[in-house]
This record gives C-alpha cells, sequence and structure tokens, in this order.
C-alpha cells in the first residue's frame, strides 16, 4: 500500500513534488509537453487546496552546472499546463531557493533548477537530501519514471518529510497492479525490440505470471533461429540460441504459451518501401532479412488476444518506424484497443518505442494506460524492487512510514 495526496493536508504547507519534467527540447524551445501536461493534474490540486507547490526535477544529463541543461525554458509550457504564473529559482537549494519559495502564497507554484547540476543527486547524499527537506514540509513523487533510481529527489526525501504518491504516480501504480499484480486472466503480454539480451530478467519474470508470451520484433527471430529455421540477413542474436531455447522450456513448465510469427515480411533493404514479400517463417531467403510479422502471425496474435481480460504491451512488433514494415504493430494495437474500447481488455503499454509505435497506430489515446517511463517501465515489468516506489509504501507495521510528522 502507498499513500496518495488525499491524506495530505497541505494547506499553508510547502510541498515538494518531484515531477518528471525531462522533455524532449530543440533551440530552447520544448518540443513535446507530454511529461509537463501529465504532472499538471498533481501540481494543480495541490495548489486549489492551498499548498506552496515546489517543483523539483532533472533535465537532461549535465555534468555540474551547464547552461544548456537549465530548466528555466521549462517556466512557460509548465505555467501553460497549470494555467497560471510559475515563480522560478535559479537553483534547487540555498539562498535562491530558500528566497523563492518564501516568497510563495498559498496556493502558488514555483519551480528550481536542475536537481542534477548538483552531483549529490545521483549519490542520493544524504546532507544534499536533508537541504532539500529543508525547504518543504510535505514530499510528493509523481515520477514513476524515474522511480527506478535511488537518488536524492526520487528516494532520500521519502524518508525525511512525510510522503506520498501523486496524481500520477498513483495512476501509474494503480495501473500496473491491475495489470500483473492481481490481473484478470487470462493475460497476454507483447515483447518486442531488437534483442533478447536486453531483455533477459523481463523474458524470465513474465513466462511465470502470464498465460500468453507474444514475442515480436528481432528478438523473435533470435527464438526462430533457436529452433532451427534460417533468418537470413535478419537481425538475430545467434550466440543467444540457447537461451532463447531456456525461455522456451521455462515457458513450458510454467504452461506459459509463447507465440512467435509464423510468416514475415521480408525485404533485401532496410528502408522505406522497400521491395518485400510474405514468406512462412521456415523459409526466409539467405539474402532477405524479417522487417515484420505477416498477416497470418497477426490472426494469430488477434486471436489469442480475443481470449485474454488483460494486456501488457511492451515493444513493437516489426521495424514500425519505416513503412510498410508497422502493418503488424498497427493491427495487433488497434485491434487490442478496439477490445479496450469495448471493455473487454485491460491494456497497459509502456516504453520508448512502445509509446512512439502506439501513437504512430493511432491508439494511444484508446488504451487502458500508456506509461510515458523508459526504464522504470521496463524494472517493473522484470519483477524488480524500484526504490522511489519502495520508499512511499506504508509499512505493515501500521506505521505512517512517512519519515516522521503528522500525515
Amino acid at each position: 500500500m502507498f499513500r496518495t495526496i488525499d491524506a495530505l493536508d497541505v494547506k499553508g504547507k510547502r510541498v515538494l513534488v518531484r515531477a518528471d519534467l525531462n522533455v524532449p527540447a530543440k533551440d530552447g524551445k520544448v518540443t513535446d509537453t507530454t511529461r509537463i501536461d501529465r504532472s499538471a493534474a498533481t501540481l494543480t490540486d495541490l495548489a486549489a487546496r492551498g499548498a506552496k507547490v515546489v517543483v523539483l526535477t532533472h533535465f537532461g544529463r549535465p555534468k555540474g552546472r551547464e547552461d544548456k541543461y537549465s530548466q528555466k525554458l521549462l517556466v512557460e509550457p509548465l505555467a501553460k499546463a497549470v494555467g497560471k504564473s510559475v515563480a522560478w529559482a535559479d537553483d534547487c537549494i540555498g539562498p535562491a531557493a530558500q528566497a523563492a519559495i518564501a516568497a510563495l502564497k498559498d496556493g502558488d507554484i514555483a519551480l528550481l533548477e536542475n536537481v542534477r547540476f548538483h552531483p549529490e543527486e545521483e549519490k542520493n547524499d544524504p546532507a544534499f537530501a536533508k537541504a532539500l527537506a529543508a525547504l518543504g514540509d510535505l514530499y510528493v513523487n509523481d515520477a514513476f519514471s524515474t522511480a527506478h533510481r535511488a537518488h536524492a529527489s526520487t528516494e532520500g526525501l521519502a524518508h525525511l518529510l512525510p510522503a506520498a504518491a501523486g496524481r500520477l504516480m498513483q495512476a501509474e501504480l494503480e495501473a500496473l497492479a491491475k495489470a500483473l499484480g492481481n490481473p484478470e486472466k487470462p493475460v497476454a503480454a507483447v515483447v518486442g525490440g531488437a534483442k533478447v539480451s536486453t531483455k533477459l530478467d523481463l523474458l524470465g519474470n513474465l513466462v511465470s505470471r502470464v498465460d500468453y508470451l507474444i514475442i515480436g520484433g528481432g528478438m523473435a527471430n533470435t527464438f526462430l533461429f533457436a529452433q532451427g529455421k534460417s533468418v537470413g540477413k535478419s537481425l538475430c542474436e545467434k550466440d543467444m540460441a540457447d537461451t532463447a531455447r531456456a525461455i522456451l522450456e521455462k515457458a513450458k513448465a510454467a504452461n506459459c504459451r509463447i507465440i512467435l510469427p509464423v510468416d514475415a515480411v521480408v525485404a533485401s533493404e532496410f528502408a522505406e518501401n522497400a521491395p518485400n514479400k510474405v514468406v512462412p517463417v521456415d523459409a526466409v531467403p539467405d539474402d532477405m532479412m524479417i522487417l515484420d510479422a505477416g498477416p497470418a502471425s497477426v490472426e494469430s496474435i488477434v486471436g489469442c488476444l480475443g481470449g485474454c481480460k488483460t494486456l501488457v504491451w511492451n515493444g513493437p512488433m516489426g521495424a514500425f518506424e519505416i513503412k510498410p514494415f508497422n502493418m503488424a504493430t498497427d493491427a495487433v494495437a488497434q485491434f487490442a484497443a478496439g477490445l479496450t474500447g469495448q471493455g473487454k481488455l485491460l491494456t497497459v503499454a509502456g516504453g520508448g518505442d512502445t509509446v512512439a509505435a502506439l501513437a504512430a497506430a493511432g491508439v494511444d489515446a484508446r488504451f487502458s494506460y500508456v506509461s510515458t517511463a523508459g526504464g522504470a517501465f521496463l524494472e517493473w515489468l522484470e519483477g524488480k524492487t524500484l526504490p522511489g516506489v519502495a520508499a512511499l509504501e506504508i509499512k505493515a507495521s501500521g506505521g505512517c512510514g512517512c519519515g516522521g510528522g503528522s500525515c
């Protein structure tokens, strides 16, 4: 269990909110405000209840203070998202931060400078965490996407102030609990991507937790190769064949059915609109490469999903970035979205390529929940403990686990 902001008395309190506003930018302008827009609900809720809202976040991977990683460019889009002016401080601790926060009235919002300008942030340095804690009365973590990192502002602070999950963190955790924590069965998982080696922990965890594991993308080629099929010039980790066979055996023992492509769209080059054809997976020409799953594979997958109640999705079915090799990803995604709309399937998806693929298919708003978290979503799928989430959990002893003070 974890506490939410509903449990906090915030009026007149300085509330430190760890958000994830690490958004793409070009020439000093934010190019995608999705993460900013998603953070607005927590900030406006707290402000409406009379809190003095102080936003902590990071931007990029600076080595010390670097102007190109200043978060000042976030002030305008953040103000637009919350519908009110946002104060700015050019540091996240010390006199500048203290002055900006002291000037806040109930209901005001301030954004502090990049926490990663201080190397102590990523080291989860206790003194730095205390310097941050001194700026607030309460702590709210609304950054699930950084919850896999035990940093000062994502984990350390939760032990120093009364702590709770923000609206975005709450939505994420509730969606993930429904998907794999206590899901409605049968459960299917779509796992795509380039390499088996990057998703070993994920596959190992899922085969014991889902009824159907649908493998696509380049990693499917490794499984096909492990079954003795020729994959031509396809992306394939041939040195992972034994590992793939072990995963197949583990799935069999766990009564998890692994679904691999039965046909493939092949081409001689990795290029948009390259001449292509559909072949059975055991008839891939030596001089061609698999770039997408074929129509018979799609039919097999949608047949499986039609009988499922829950779907977890991480990774595309093929080279969705270049047409026409987006066909399988689009078809399966659109079918899943249709079932979601009918109330027949809970769909939870996440991971960078996944978000882009679902958006390209036009279904990102039609899934039950699409996580913008990358590494944190993957580590959750792998069954790992996320430090930023664990720090928010209410201890079974009945204590509040908030680090002291009144919740």
